[in-house]
């Protein structure tokens, strides 16, 4: 039996801790519910705040009114009582008449008699006396004149308590709550009253015992009245609060309902309008502004379809003269050997702007369309390695022409995703030229890299950065971070804007960094597949090999990278 005992306390114990471990589980997931319901629903708020007040004020109110009525129940109690006990020592005193020097015995016999006197006296004379009720009397014999010999009673001496035999034995009128414990273990509470027998010989007592079973049952009752009905008011209160909470809240859950359907596309959307009230004035205010909201939007909408097709169509309308115009000009160039020197090179740079006014209107061509929302991603699974090794031979030589390098960073393995090869090949050339035209020379670095979900490519520069603040800058449209600065391969302004709406359409983003004599690190993240989101990108911005604080603040002048980081970048590179 031992050994059975000391295996279940064990599994008892591995019982109540699971069952206390589910309490306090459920315990924590209502109190994050209480907390979720609490922050958003006003209407909940303030009922559960109304019944909160409301139900420290019924408190108060409830203990201030049992507090009066049991003190008016025991005051009532008290007089009668008193006027009671007067009454009956009257007849106590004329039974006891004479009494002298007797033995305890006959003492306790004459007592005896004065209590049945005083019993079936009736106490209807007394308006005041019979309203104490009923009562039990006791007759003691004590004071300085006994001092030495045992008290004689009758009656239930013993639960008159001992203080209150004091000031009645010291001649004084008194009276005590007291609660007697009976031989059944039942309890008691009595209101006792004793008063000294001051008109016989020999000093006596009568204490009177008055039940105070009535006087609680009355003050059991007030209580349980005061908490039904302290109940039912906290509910009515809650409903009540609840119903009028629910009549304000109603129009502003309408008007949230409202507002979040026209911030989603729904412009014809709008409040209903009822009554006059303070309500009413509210739903005709954000009729109004929705309204001119919609009025402004349709305008922008409207400027903005003029304003792309006003593009389009100008960039189509140059494409003509532009033809006529190349033609006119690749005779012009294929002849300048035959022309004087000043007229050759004007026939270069002809050749060059219409290079570039060629690749302007291209750009402009791209971003009508990227406007339009008529751009569809073309998208295939490919490995990304080879996208990012031809951006970077198309950009050799113009890296080659401005004194700078181009260094390659790729995993090892290969690295496929659902991707159009042509929009990234495109964002690559473009990161690629603009760092090139800002590397002042120094080294230019491509990144690929992959996770599971993510692939990212940073393209790094250490050339004059950016300031604060111009990261989000760089993909505005014709921004240049100092205009007056010559460029070697100066594009047409469009470039990081076309990128970043390409990065978008891969579901992906293309972002900045940069600081003054520390270069600058663009980075373009998108998901292996289109129909998972991209995670947290496996290439950190900023990227880890910059040095903060190298460059003291307010000093854009270049400062030379050291030669050690160049050279294990040439290592990575090949």
């Amino acid at each position: 039996m031992t050994r059975e005992a000391g295996r279940r306390l064990p599994a008892f114990a591995r019982s109540t801790a699971r069952l206390v471990r589910r309490v306090v589980v459920f315990a924590r997931r209502r109190a994050v519910a209480f907390n979720e319901l609490w922050k958003h629903s006003l209407q909940f708020r303030v009922t559960v705040s109304t019944l909160a007040l409301s139900s420290a004020v019924v408190f108060v109110l409830g203990m201030v009114l049992q507090n009066q009525i049991t003190e008016r129940l025991l005051d009532t109690k008290r007089d009668a009582a008193t006027a009671q006990t007067r009454a009956a020592a009257e007849t106590a005193a004329g039974e006891l008449v004479g009494l002298g020097s007797e033995t305890s015995e006959a003492l306790s016999n004459r007592l005896e008699n004065a209590l049945k006197k005083i019993a079936i006296t009736p106490t209807s004379q007394d308006a005041a006396g019979s309203a104490a009720g009923t009562f039990i009397p006791v007759l003691a014999s004590g004071g300085h004149d006994r001092s030495g010999d045992e008290p004689a009673f009758a009656g239930p001496f013993e639960n008159v308590p001992p203080r209150l035999r004091q000031f009645v034995e010291a001649e004084q009128t008194s009276y005590l709550e007291h609660t007697v414990t009976d031989m059944n273990g039942g309890r008691t509470t009595y209101l006792i009253v004793g008063t000294p027998l001051k008109t016989v010989a020999s000093p006596l007592q009568l204490y009177l015992l008055f039940p105070l079973t009535t006087e609680q049952n009355t003050v059991s009752t007030v209580q349980n009245t005061l908490l039904v009905g302290g109940l039912v008011l906290l509910l009515l209160l809650a409903g009540i609060t609840n119903l009028v909470v629910r009549q304000v809240v109603r129009p502003v859950r309408s008007a949230a309902a409202a507002a979040e359907q026209f911030a989603g596309g729904d412009l014809d959307q709008r409040l209903a309008v009822i009554g006059e009230d303070d309500l009413a004035k509210l739903a005709v205010s954000y009729n109004g502004m929705a309204a001119s909201i919609q009025r402004q939007i349709r305008q922008l909408e409207d400027f903005g379809g003029l304003q792309r097709r006003f593009t389009s169509d100008v960039s189509h309308e140059l494409r003509t003269p532009l033809t006529t115009v190349r033609m006119a000009a690749d005779v012009l160039h294929a002849s300048r050997e035959q022309f004087p020197a000043g007229l050759a090179r004007s026939t270069e740079l002809l050749v060059d702007e219409l290079d570039r006014f060629e690749a302007l209107l291209g750009d402009l061509l791209e971003i009508s369309r990227l406007d339009a929302g008529v751009e569809d991603l073309s998208a295939e699974f490919i490995d990304v390695r080879p996208i990012a090794t031809r951006a970077v031979e198309q950009v050799r030589v113009i890296a080659g022409n401005a004194g700078s390098s181009v260094e390659l960073v790729l995993p090892d393995e290969e690295v496929p995703a659902e991707v159009d090869s042509r929009r990234v090949e495109r964002i690559l050339r473009n990161l690629l030229g603009n760092a090139v035209d800002h590397s002042e020379g120094r080294p230019v670095v491509l990144t690929v890299a992959a996770d599971e979900t993510t692939v990212a490519i940073t393209v790094r520069d250490h050339g004059v950065g950016l300031r604060s603040g111009e990261a989000d800058l760089v993909f505005n449209r014709f921004w240049r971070a100092d205009p007056s600065r010559n460029r070697r391969t100066g594009g047409t302004g469009l470039g990081l804007a076309i990128s970043q709406e390409d990065a978008r359409l891969h579901g992906g983003e293309l972002d900045a960094w940069g600081a003054p004599g520390q270069g600058s690190c663009f980075r373009f993240y998108f998901p292996r597949h289109q129909d998972v989101p991209a995670g947290e990108p496996p290439l950190a911005l900023p990227p880890p090999d910059h040095i903060p604080g190298e460059v003291p603040l307010g000093i854009i002048e270049v400062t030379p990278a050291p030669e050690a980081i160049f050279a294990e970048r040439e290592e990575v590179g090949q």
